[in-house]
């Protein structure tokens, strides 16, 4: 076992886990964190993106122990005091999901599409997302809710 320290949508937690543990199953069995679903387990499809220290990974290819002295933010950890952010209220509002089950990973990956480029052509939003598939919405509304959050300033 190794301890990690992590700190996880603005709490820290100290844990004991196995070397080889990933961290998406560290934030769904370990501390009940299920906003971030489990895809594929291949790292193809992105529904298990979250930020790590401020950069966009698949939580199903890093391992907790790499997650170690680092923060970790979830779709859970957006909203603050129940209000969502311009991103997650664009998506709504443009119906950017059907089923949602790629929607979390979505999400956070386009946080990190505005954060590097605030303001992107719709080209640039699908090259900005293609490590994140969707098997339901044919992207249309997905790509219309970045580029809309984009318009109003929004920048993560």
């Amino acid at each position: 076992m190794t301890h990690i320290t992590v700190k996880v949508d603005g709490t820290t937690y100290e844990d004991e886990v196995e070397p080889r543990l990933l961290l998406i199953h560290y934030l769904r069995d370990r501390l009940g964190l299920t906003g971030t679903p489990i895809g594929c387990d291949t790292s193809n499809c992105g529904a298990c993106t979250v930020e790590l220290d401020g950069e966009s990974v698949k939580s199903c290819s890093v391992l907790a122990v790499q997650a170690d002295g680092g923060e970790v933010t979830t779709v859970q950890g957006l909203a603050r005091d129940g209000e969502w952010t311009g991103l997650q209220r664009a998506f709504h509002e443009r119906h950017a999901l059907q089923c949602g089950y790629c929607t979390p990973g979505m999400i956070m990956a386009a946080r990190d599409l505005l954060r590097e480029n605030p303001h992107p052509t719709a080209d640039e939003v699908r090259q900005g997302l293609e490590g994140n598939l969707c098997r339901c919405t044919g992207y249309q509304n997905i790509v219309r809710a970045v580029l809309a959050a984009s318009e109003e300033g929004v920048t993560a």
